[in-house]
């Protein structure tokens, strides 16, 4: 008979922000209004000499935390980021102050939640420069956006023999409904696997395209690889087929600036809660002579113009695709995400995370017996803010857990949603580090320690 194991559960103790301790890690505590003004602005003049990661920490109290007796080090950001505390009060604010349904009622509240949520809307569309905000529709999920572009547009739009490109490292939300959509419509899936240097092969792609390509679904950023497509390229090598592109920009929008006009892409979708936004909310960027010609994806109230007996007649765009009561906290959680980045800088972000990339890169690669996926960085080439690797004989997951429960990191493993790109890689799981904005290199040098003192004690068991 089998004994029952219980797992060791995890302590935890929050730091005071003010306490000696945190200010001997250099965090700076400031205090966020409602307004969301950048971080930068209420520092010291010395603020130069300190890291973005130290600037901003303060503003997010999970971050403040001990784990089994460990300074809490979050690097799990690609999963999941964390929410500073002017998202937190602006939910608050919104249930506390003015909570009501929207689209519906005259009252104060009503009007004044759908002025909010519609706010939302249009900071979502200006945060990825689109040209209208009736081109953002709020959606569950990232996941829920992908669907809707295969069941509106592609029912409507493909038929058999018609081809949808993928690359290989595409996220299971961004090749499961293109595979129901091919058993019901008759398409062709063909994917792009990578070149020597761990990136879709683009030389491949353009070999690929043809007349019969109706469709690229592809990734900006690659949430294993950390790769970074140009997706400019691609979208203009696909116009010239006649073909629409997807764009997963889960990975890039809450890292770097995204300019949808820029890009040219058909479709675009991102999640909230991987932008210091709340769970529950993304969103689909979709050209308007696009979404104008897509038939709805669910039915009921809101997303219809007239109801009869015997048919319907349908809103425009965007609220032909928002049937039901939407997640209007969310969205408003989602648009105070926005001002809060942006009152930072996109570009700021960037350029800081590209540094720290390289630092977890470089570091991670001393290691000894450590495989990390992906691109090299160079002068040419910037990776993402995070690494999926491997070490030597151990499995991932018992990596993460010993890290976890005895040095308080945060890391995933697993197949992150991407297990074809693992079977090509040769590999059923692994582990992944990924950063965000308020890290710094002491996360990152906190983690290398951790994981040499993981491998050591594995090596005593060998």
């Amino acid at each position: 008979m089998m004994e029952a194991v219980v797992p060791k559960l995890p302590s935890f103790n929050f730091l005071n922000p003010n306490s000696t301790a945190v200010q001997r890690l250099g965090f700076h505590r400031f205090s966020c209004s409602s307004s969301s003004l950048s971080p930068s602005v209420l520092v010291s003049a010395d603020s130069k000499s300190v890291s973005l990661g130290h600037i901003t920490r303060p503003d997010f109290p999970i971050l403040h935390q001990e784990v089994n007796g460990k300074k809490l080090v979050y690097l799990d950001n690609a999963a999941t980021s964390q929410k500073p505390v002017a998202v937190i009060k602006a939910l608050q604010h919104y249930y506390e102050a003015y909570n009501s349904n929207v689209h519906r009622g005259i009252h104060y509240l009503s009007a004044k939640a759908t002025d909010e949520y519609e706010l939302a809307r249009k900071k979502v569309a200006a945060f990825i420069n689109a040209s209208d905000s009736r081109e953002i529709v709020f959606t569950r999920n990232a996941t829920e956006a992908i669907n809707l572009v295969a069941y509106s547009w592609g029912l409507s739009n493909l038929k058999p023999g018609d081809e949808i490109i993928l690359t290989i490292a595409e996220h299971h939300s961004a090749i499961v409904p293109w595979q129901l959509i091919s058993q019901k419509t008759g398409a062709i899936l063909k994917f792009l696997n990578l070149n020597d240097d761990e990136i879709p092969d683009l030389d491949k792609l353009k070999e690929m395209l043809s007349s019969k390509t109706k469709l690229v679904v592809t990734h900006h950023v690659s949430n294993m690889l950390a790769s970074v497509l140009p997706i400019e390229e691609v979208v203009h090598w696909a116009h010239d087929v006649g073909a629409k592109v997807l764009v997963d920009a889960c990975q890039s929008v809450p890292h770097m600036v995204v300019d949808v006009q820029r890009l040219d892409a058909d479709f675009l979708v991102a999640s909230s809660h991987k932008m210091c936004g709340p769970t529950g909310i993304g969103f689909l960027y979709g050209k308007s002579d696009l979404l104008s010609a897509m038939p709805p994806f669910l039915g009921g109230g809101e997303m219809i113009s007239d109801v009869f007996l015997d048919h319907s007649t349908y809103a425009e765009p965007p609220s032909r695709f928002e049937a039901g009561t939407p997640a209007i906290g969310e969205a408003i959680g989602l648009g105070a995400a926005i001002d809060y980045l942006s009152a930072i800088g996109m570009q700021r972000i960037h350029e800081y995370e590209i540094e720290l990339a390289t630092y977890l890169y470089e570091n991670l690669l001393a290691v000894p017996n450590v495989r990390i996926y992906g691109p090299k960085p160079s002068e040419n080439v910037h990776r993402a803010a995070l690494c999926s690797f491997n070490v030597e004989n151990i499995h991932p997951t018992d990596v993460a857990t010993i890290l976890d429960q005895q040095h308080g990191v945060a890391i995933r493993s697993g197949h992150h949603c991407a297990q074809p790109l693992h079977r090509y890689l040769g590999v059923n799981a692994s582990a992944r580090a990924s950063l965000y904005f308020y890290n710094t290199k002491g996360d990152v040098d906190d983690f290398i320690q951790a994981l040499n003192e993981t491998v050591n004690f594995f090596d005593m068991f060998r």
